[in-house]
């Protein structure tokens, strides 16, 4: 809490994207029940309606308190519109104590379709710049204050590339790399950068999967987890451990022998028509 945020006994502020379902609610949530005042954005209104509805019950209230929760509906794609908010948001309720870029979409991709390469072209703007975007507005705030904590949500399976998942693979494997530039470029600042890669979550976006999800968790289980690392300022925290075990492990396997073991892990859907909804 900033000190004048503190003089004016006012909880602390964390901004949370995606918070129309899954990973984000959860977040947004965990987030509410400690008492922050949350920042909810997401693309969905009527979304992020019931998550705030879910915040307040956390609170302990029976209706949203707009000086306790702030919803901004927004399509994180839109840059500018999204910069426009934040700093709204700056001026409104000075600047947050964390940001969390949680907000993506995950579809399988055919790259010998060519109506897939936009697709990939959706998944890598949404997981990758548009979670940058999402952190952009604060960064020089929270170096002006010295403190802060930015993370973002990557995945597991940005640590190989996976059947089917050329596009989403990459997208987080290009998010972990910026998030580390970031961390490298804010060192010393009194600026955090999070990476927190989930292993399988139980959320609308894996309701589909058509193969076995090892150690998945519930949503809210990953939120209790993750807050502790972002509160830890982890550069890098695998979600649950196990996951963290086998993700190392993915990590070093030679090429030829993580090709015949990828190759056992089923596809994951395409989809069509090729066009999205991010949270």
């Amino acid at each position: 809490m900033t000190t004048a945020a503190a003089a004016r006994g006012e909880a602390s502020v964390a901004v949370i994207s995606g918070a129309s379902s899954g990973i984000g609610a959860a977040l947004a949530q965990a987030y509410a029940q400690r008492g922050w005042r949350v920042v909810l954005v997401g693309r969905r209104g009527s979304a992020l309606d019931a998550t705030a509805m879910a915040c307040a019950q956390a609170q302990g209230l029976q209706a949203v308190d707009p000086s306790r929760l702030r919803l901004i509906s927004v399509d994180l794609r839109d840059i500018q519109a999204w910069r426009e908010h934040a700093v709204r948001l700056l001026r409104d309720w000075g600047c947050p104590q964390v940001v969390v870029a949680a907000a993506g979409i995950s579809h399988g991709v055919d790259l010998s379709h060519a109506p897939d390469l936009q697709v990939a072209g959706e998944i890598m703007h949404s997981n990758w710049l548009a979670a940058l975007g999402t952190l952009s507005p604060f960064i020089a705030p929270m170096r002006a204050r010295g403190s802060g904590t930015l993370a973002a949500i990557a995945s597991v399976a940005g640590v190989r590339g996976l059947p089917g998942h050329a596009a989403y693979s990459a997208s987080k494997a290009a998010l972990i790399r910026s998030l580390e530039s970031l961390r490298v470029e804010l060192r010393g600042s009194g600026v955090r950068v999070v990476t927190v890669s989930p292993g399988f979550i139980a959320t609308p976006m894996t309701a589909g999967n058509p193969f076995p999800m090892p150690f998945l968790l519930d949503a809210q289980a990953f939120a209790r987890r993750a807050l502790r690392a972002i509160d830890r300022g982890s550069a890098y925290a695998t979600i649950p451990w196990p996951m963290a075990v086998l993700s190392k492990l993915m990590h070093v396997l030679p090429r030829g022998l993580w090709d015949r073991v990828a190759r056992l892990q089923g596809r994951k859907p395409r989809r069509e028509p090729p066009e999205d909804d991010p949270s």
